[in-house]
C-alpha cells in the first residue's frame, strides 16, 4: 500500500489544506525564504506533501533540534528493553562524565533539560574521537544544581544521550538509530548522519531578513533572548558534509517533510505498515510530563517536558511552539530556523514543516510557526 493518500481518503478538510498551503507559500513568494517543504500525515499515511521555492519533494533539509525527537525515540527502545532507566546516574554509565559536580546528574535530567550544563561546549567533529569526547565531558561544569530548574540544552545533553545509547546498545549511535528505528519504518528520506552520496539532495542553510534590535524587543514589551550556542556560524556549519555526516544528536538530522511527518505517525501508532517499533506502553510513558512546575526562562511558561519531547499542554502552548488549536495532548519537537514537527493524538494529524531559510527576525519566525501549526491542527474533518 502506498504511503501517500488523497485528502479525501485521509478525511482532511480541503479548505483548511488550501489555507495551509497558501500560508506556507507566503514567505517564499515574498522572497524571504528560499525553500520550504510541508507535509500532513494521518492514519499512518501522507495526505499533503508540497514543496516551494528551490525545494522539491526529494530535497533534504536540516531539521536542527527536531532531531532531538528522533534521538529520544531511539533511546526509548533501551528503556523498553530494560537496558536503561531514568533514575540512573549518568556517571554510572559513563564514568568519565563524573567531574565538577556532575556526579549526581540523572538520565532523566538529560532528556528534560534540567541537567545543569546548558552551555557546555562541544564541536561536532570532536565526536569522531572518543578521547576528545571524553575529555570534553570531563571539562564541562555545572551552571546550576541538576534538577533545580529548566534551561534548554541546545546540544550538550544530547551528546551524552548518544554516548549512553552506544554504551548500552553496543552499537554506534547513528547505526542504532538507523537499524532500530529508521530502517524498520522504511524512512528512506530521514537521516541522522548524512551519507556522502546524499549531499547533493541537501539544501544549503541560508539566513534571511534582519534581526530585531534591543529597542524592538523593548517596544514589544518582551525580553531580549539570551545568547546561546545557536549562532549563525554554528547553523552554517551544517553546510559542511563532514558535519552533516556526524549526525549531531541534538540538531544534525536531515529529512524531507514527508518522512518527518511519517515518523510522527509512527510515534502515534507504534510503527508503520504493520511493523511495530515501540510498544504502546512505551509511547504512552514517554509522553508523560516530567518537568513538573519548572518554567522556561524567557516567557515563564511551564516547560512541559516529557522524555525528550515537548507536550502542548495548556492555553500557553503557542509559547512552546504549538498552534493555538492543537489539543493539550499534542507533542513533538521543533527546530532552529522555524522547523516544525509534531503529532496530535486528538485528531491523528502530524505536521512537518521544513525550511532552509532561517529568518533572523525570531519573533516573526515564531509567529509564522504558530500560524502554520494552528491551521494544520484544524485540517481534520
Amino acid at each position: 500500500m502506498s504511503r501517500f493518500a488523497s485528502v479525501e481518503e485521509l478525511q482532511l478538510n480541503p479548505e483548511k489544506v488550501a489555507a495551509l498551503l497558501s500560508r506556507v507559500q507566503r514567505e517564499v513568494d515574498e522572497g524571504l525564504l528560499p525553500a520550504v517543504q510541508v507535509a500532513i500525515g494521518r492514519h499512518g499515511r501522507i495526505g499533503v506533501c508540497e514543496s516551494f521555492g528551490s525545494a522539491d519533494n526529494q530535497s533534504l533539509i536540516c531539521m536542527f533540534s527536531a532531531t532531538k525527537g528522533i534521538t529520544a525515540a531511539a533511546a526509548w527502545l533501551l528503556f523498553e528493553e530494560g537496558k536503561l532507566s531514568e533514575d540512573e546516574r549518568v556517571v554510572d554509565i559513563i564514568p568519565e562524565f563524573g567531574s565538577h559536580g556532575k556526579e549526581e546528574v540523572t538520565v532523566q535530567q538529560l532528556f528534560t533539560h534540567t541537567a545543569g550544563f546548558p552551555h557546555a561546549p562541544f564541536a561536532p567533529l570532536q565526536w569522531l574521537s572518543k578521547a576528545e569526547t571524553m575529555e570534553r565531558f570531563q571539562q564541562w561544569r555545572l551552571s546550576f544544581t541538576p534538577g533545580s530548574k529548566f534551561e534548554y540544552h541546545p546540544t550538550s545533553s544530547m551528546w551524552v544521550i548518544a554516548e549512553i545509547i552506544e554504551r548500552r546498545s553496543g552499537m554506534a549511535y547513528t547505526d542504532f538509530v538507523r537499524q532500530r528505528v529508521l530502517q524498520p519504518l522504511a524512512l528512506e528520506n530521514l537521516f541522522v548522519g548524512l551519507p556522502a552520496q546524499e549531499n547533493s539532495r541537501a539544501l544549503p542553510v541560508e539566513h534571511s531578513g534582519e534581526p530585531l534590535t534591543e529597542a524592538d524587543y523593548k517596544n514589544m514589551g518582551m525580553p531580549v533572548p539570551p545568547e546561546t550556542e545557536v549562532t549563525e556560524t554554528a547553523l552554517l556549519n551544517f553546510n559542511n558534509p563532514e558535519v552533516r555526516a556526524v549526525g549531531v544528536p541534538g540538531g544534525g538530522g536531515f529529512a524531507n517533510a514527508a518522512d518527518l511527518a511519517l515518523f510522527y505517525q509512527a510515534l502515534l501508532h507504534g510503527g508503520l505498515d504493520g511493523v511495530e517499533v515501540w510498544q504502546a506502553q512505551t509511547l504512552a510513558d514517554a509522553r508523560r510530563i516530567r518537568s513538573g512546575d519548572l518554567r522556561d526562562l524567557m516567557f515563564k511558561k511551564p516547560a512541559n517536558r516529557a522524555l525528550g519531547m515537548i507536550v502542548s499542554g495548556d492555553d500557553s502552548r503557542n509559547f512552546r511552539g504549538f498552534g493555538k488549536t492543537n489539543s493539550p495532548e499534542a507533542f513533538g519537537h521543533n527546530g532552529a530556523g522555524g522547523q516544525l514537527a509534531w503529532v496530535d493524538p486528538a485528531t491523528g494529524i502530524s505536521l512537518a514543516y521544513l525550511t532552509s531559510g532561517h529568518d533572523r527576525n525570531n519573533i516573526r519566525q515564531g509567529r509564522r510557526g504558530v500560524a502554520i501549526s494552528s491551521i494544520a491542527a484544524e485540517c481534520a474533518l
